[in-house]
């Protein structure tokens, strides 16, 4: 009698594969849901236009981190939340810390490097010489008034302040790392790397799409084909914050690497000849020329085996800096 309930028992509790993929479903549907409800007063609105635009961009990217704590709360209670979400422990020391400066400066020049790759490509309109964008735009802001540093040093100035951004705005970048890459990719990673990679790339591409339809980063492509462009993009810088993740075993690290991607991606105006359109599903790392940096990063870093998450293979001087920090 006892066997046979205890049977029965074992029988109706969720097998773990049918629990993880119950718990992932949840995350998805309340990060996107979440995202659309926070989207919607843009779309009742004046669009990317509103005065409220900053704050619904903000509270938006709260919103995977939102659906990771319901689930590791409610539908899959874990015991151990900080390290489920990847927050902590922050050890071993100098993995951590080189993987976040790593981090920072990869981003940076993933954003930077797609530049010169589009105007080989003849996508990217550059002016590496005279700025003429970025002049242009200081002469508006200015009235013509002349230039208290030569225009070199002001940009100097601004490419040497983005990693500096990147630790100010690492706490909003956390609210989107937090799900996506804290939570949702070591759930993802029983199915094998490159799948994990891929799902949690797209995932992450279309919760995009509340702002992306709006004309936010493709303001002159169709909704269907913007949408599209972040989704491989999402894939592409994805695998590489992942990476970020599975090597040191926290979210801190791709938290700092979004904070930097996103504080240099505005760095295409300093470059950019006055006067011409740039098309972003080409140009910028938003585009197709962007890409190919990012895609052959990924590719070495599969081939070279550096997605093996932490503590799966530690041996000679990663066992012993572990045992050390």
């Amino acid at each position: 009698m006892t066997l046979d309930s205890g049977a029965e028992r074992a029988a109706q509790r969720p097998r773990r594969g049918d629990y993880g993929l119950w718990s992932v479903g949840v995350f998805v549907a309340l990060a996107f849901v979440l995202a659309w409800l926070v989207a919607l007063p843009l779309w009742l609105s004046d669009g990317l236009a509103s005065p409220w635009f900053p704050v619904v961009s903000i509270a938006m990217m709260m919103t995977p981190t939102i659906a990771a704590l319901v689930v590791v709360f409610f539908v899959e209670p874990s015991q151990r939340k900080a390290a489920t979400l990847g927050i902590w422990p922050l050890r071993p020391v100098r993995r951590f810390v080189g993987y976040a400066v790593l981090g920072i400066f990869v981003s940076i020049a993933l954003v930077l490097v797609a530049l010169p790759v589009g105007a080989l490509f003849g996508v990217y309109p550059a002016d590496f010489v005279n700025f003429s964008a970025f002049q242009q735009t200081l002469d508006e802001q200015s009235g013509g008034a002349e230039l208290p540093l030569p225009i070199g040093v002001l940009i100097a100035i601004q490419l040497i302040t983005i990693p500096a951004a990147a630790l100010l705005n690492v706490i909003p970048a956390l609210g989107e790392e937090l799900g996506w890459r804290g939570w949702l990719l070591p759930k993802l990673m029983p199915l094998g790397t490159l799948w994990a990679l891929l799902i949690s790339g797209v995932i992450w591409g279309l919760w995009h799409a509340p702002l992306i339809l709006l004309g936010y980063n493709y303001p002159s492509a169709p909704g269907w084909l913007g949408v599209t462009a972040m989704v491989i993009m999402c894939i592409l810088v994805g695998a590489v914050f992942s990476w970020l993740r599975l090597r040191s075993g926290s979210v801190w690290p791709p938290a700092l690497a979004h904070a930097a991607f996103n504080g240099a991606g505005g760095s295409y105006l300093l470059f950019a000849m006055a006067g011409e359109h740039i098309d972003t599903t080409q140009a910028t790392i938003l585009g197709w020329s962007g890409w190919i940096v990012p895609f052959a990063l990924v590719v070495l870093l599969v081939a070279t085996g550096q997605f093996t998450p932490r503590g799966t293979r530690t041996t000679g001087a990663d066992a012993q800096e572990d045992v050390r920090n």
